[in-house]
């Protein structure tokens, strides 16, 4: 089986679903790193995890938009008010994620750092339950040829 054939048998709805359980794990660690202290060694995990949380976040939906989204507008048009609600949420996330990139390259308090960290969590999980909620049914029946990492990010 070649490349191509491999990547038309990919199951879209589990790479969604994989994808939302690896930025969740990615989230717990960056919240592991804030509980885990105020020392340089706790600081330099918590810069590590943190902007790693956010770069991944970003990336996730940043090919999202610019990669799966135009192809389920093309071939299912009545999905276009739920893509466009989707990339509003993408615009707010992507808002929070320079707000706490900036907290914690300013060294702000881990007080306030949680206090990102909660925000940025609770808009994700109401955020992904609704993308699961409207997109899986469509995306288990996507016959689509691509590489999940070009529609869905690289995390």
């Amino acid at each position: 089986m070649g490349e191509h054939d491999k990547h038309r048998l990919l199951a879209w709805h589990l790479q969604l679903q994989a994808a939302h359980r690896r930025l969740h794990r990615a989230l717990r660690l960056a919240r592991e790193s804030l509980q885990a202290g105020d020392t340089a060694a706790a600081r330099a995990d918590l810069l590590l995890h943190c902007q790693g949380f956010c770069a991944a976040l970003d990336g996730h939906h940043v090919r999202e938009d610019a990669g799966l989204f135009p192809q389920l507008s093309a071939r299912h048009p009545s999905l276009r008010p739920t893509l466009a609600k989707l990339r509003q949420d993408h615009e707010l996330i992507a808002q929070l994620l320079r707000r706490f990139d900036h907290a914690i390259t300013s060294g702000a308090a881990p007080d306030e750092l949680a206090l990102h960290l909660d925000g940025l969590s609770a808009i994700m999980h109401s955020h992904f339950r609704y993308e699961e909620r409207e997109l899986l049914g469509v995306l288990a029946a996507l016959d689509l040829d691509a590489d999940p990492h070009d529609l869905l990010g690289p995390f």
